[in-house]
């Protein structure tokens, strides 16, 4: 079989090698789309600081079960599936106390072990994630990001009724959107600096949408949530102008969820965090009931993915959806390699 090596920094082999064997308590998987991650491009660039060369790459992934181990009893050939990425330790105080997700151990497929850029993928079935029918295999390769989106509000507690920020409109910052209103926020508005992402956002059904590069987010806020602002802002970015703005613009006693993945240390106003009694709070991956509610989002469409998948690759081209990502930048959403 086919099998996708990032042997180094920007450098990416495709293998043959043997199909793998489902074990007693696994499923072997025909992998049918992979979504890119913007930690993959980190990967791409040799700047993630927890991967090693050479490493399959692939966690936000779809298919369908064609081996069932022997011990498997709940799951059936032919079944359209996902999978959670997570390889945790079961022992570690996190893990013993239901936050397995931030595993003192865990390594994540893709990254510190192998991921799924293969034609066929063993996984452990206690993983595996059933997709309803109604949803394509692109749109079950997304349901790990939309399962980040919503750990990522959970982390600030119940989200109905309350006015939500979301800052950047990337596919992680679309989705924390989507998924907000899909949770019952009373009202959603999304920031960046690019009109082609916030059209998406707008087709997406976000209301309110802002682009910061061209008006002032102070005076827009009153605009979308009223005088008394934003209840949760979520920074989706990773950048040291989007965590300021949220901890400036956030209103007393407030919640800001940091979404975003930094590259580079950013400093934070501490003193305006202590003197409005400000909330602010990281997050990590999911947990099993996030990917429940992700998929249950799907299937009563509440959430809109196809606008946000821009671009489709065949697997034998999986370096060049990497340059194009690297390339079209700011036109880019979510690019699928697709395995026929």
């Amino acid at each position: 079989m086919k099998q996708a090596v990032m042997v180094e920094p920007g450098k990416i082999e495709i293998r043959e090698v043997d199909r793998p064997a489902a074990g007693p308590e696994e499923v072997l998987v025909r992998i049918r789309n992979i979504g890119v991650c913007g930690s993959d491009i980190h990967v791409y660039h040799g700047k993630h600081p927890y991967t090693s060369y050479p490493v399959v790459q692939g966690h936000e992934v779809s298919g369908e079960i064609v081996e069932l181990g022997s011990a498997v009893r709940d799951l059936s050939m032919g079944e359209m599936v996902t999978f959670m990425p997570q390889v945790v330790c079961g022992t570690c105080f996190s893990c013993r106390n239901g936050m397995y997700h931030i595993c003192d151990n865990l390594k994540v497929m893709g990254f510190q072990t192998d991921g799924a850029a293969q034609e066929y993928f063993a996984v452990p079935a206690r993983l595996v994630i059933r997709v309803p029918k109604g949803i394509s295999f692109e749109e079950a390769a997304m349901i790990e990001p939309v399962s980040v989106a919503v750990h990522a509000l959970g982390r600030a507690g119940e989200v109905a009724g309350r006015r939500v920020l979301v800052l950047g409109a990337g596919t992680i910052g679309n989705l924390v959107a989507q998924s907000a209103r899909a949770l019952g926020a009373r009202a959603v508005m999304i920031t960046d600096v690019s009109d082609y992402r916030l059209e998406i956002a707008k087709t997406c059904g976000i209301e309110h949408t802002v682009n910061v590069a061209k008006a002032d987010l102070a005076e827009e806020l009153p605009k979308g949530f009223g005088p008394e602002r934003a209840d949760l802002i979520l920074e989706c970015v990773g950048a040291q102008a989007t965590i300021e703005q949220a901890v400036a613009l956030a209103r007393k006693g407030s919640t800001i969820v940091v979404v975003g993945v930094f590259g580079d240390k950013p400093q934070v106003d501490l003193g305006l965090v202590q003197d409005r009694e400000l909330s602010l709070i990281g997050t990590l991956m999911y947990q099993d009931k996030d990917y429940r509610t992700a998929v249950s989002l799907l299937e009563a469409g509440k959430i809109a993915l196809k606008p946000l998948i821009t671009d489709r690759y065949p697997f034998e081209s999986y370096l060049e959806a990497y340059r194009h990502i690297e390339n079209a930048r700011d036109r880019v959403m979510k690019v699928m390699v697709r395995l026929d």
